[in-house]
């Protein structure tokens, strides 16, 4: 499987072309798309968003990562194995997180190149094909040469931040369930939010947060949007008020 973590939108070309890319490099390999909408150009909102995300697919998956404000400069290409999984993308800090909290990890330097690589589109012409040649069963060492990512040690374990608002105006956060007790209240764009454990705890029109589905405290509104009645956005700090 190909699991797609883009901020390429999904109005446009852009995740059409890598869609297509990948079916006619693996054809037999399904291709999932998990996030068009990674925070765009935000490698450090994005790294704890993938990471939270990542986890819930099989060992031997391919996750194609691009948030990468930084193409066409001399930032590298990176393969990082982490925990039976491959990810593929800028070595940029995307995968910090991934490979923080995985038990084991290697990463490569990308060394292969397609004949022709624009300087504006490398997870088409680029990081889609790699991910494609492992997806299919070709070796790291034939793509690429061991190294060591850029570390973003100043990064925190956990973000007390937004990292993501969703469908329905829900805001994620770069905190883990275990960083809070469900007594704890948060502070953020001065409202001070407490906990329910599912939205139908929840009185009806009132704020709360809660551990999603997949580890991460998420700020909501019961029958309202979060984003809008709080007034948060990607980059929100929160407070841990205790």
């Amino acid at each position: 499987m190909i699991v797609v973590f883009t901020d390429f939108g999904l109005a446009g070309p852009y995740t059409g072309q890598v869609n297509a890319v990948l079916q006619q490099i693996a054809p037999a390999v399904p291709v999932i798309q998990l996030f068009a909408d990674a925070p765009a150009a935000q490698p450090k909102p994005a790294a704890y968003l993938l990471a939270a995300y990542a986890v819930w697919f099989a060992a031997g998956t391919v996750l194609l990562c691009v948030v990468d404000p930084g193409v066409g400069s001399t930032r590298r290409g990176l393969i990082v194995a982490a925990d039976g999984r491959f990810y593929v993308g800028p070595d940029n800090g995307l995968f910090e997180l991934v490979r923080r909290r995985a038990a084991t990890s290697r990463a490569w330097d990308i060394t292969w190149q397609p004949p022709v690589l624009s300087a504006s589109f490398h997870g088409r012409d680029l990081f889609a094909p790699v991910a494609g040649c492992l997806a299919r069963g070709e070796p790291p060492s034939s793509l690429a040469r061991p190294t060591a990512p850029v570390d973003c040690l100043d990064w925190p374990d956990d973000l007390a931040q937004i990292v993501y608002i969703d469908h329905y105006g829900n805001a994620l956060t770069g905190l883990r369930g275990e960083c809070l007790a469900e007594t704890g209240q948060l502070g953020v764009c001065g409202h001070v939010i407490t906990h329910a454990h599912t939205f139908s705890a929840a009185p009806d029109g009132a704020a709360f947060w809660y551990v999603n589905s997949n580890g991460l405290v998420e700020i909501a509104v019961n029958g309202g949007r979060a984003d809008r009645t709080l007034g948060l956005a990607i980059g929100s700090e929160i407070a841990i008020l205790g």
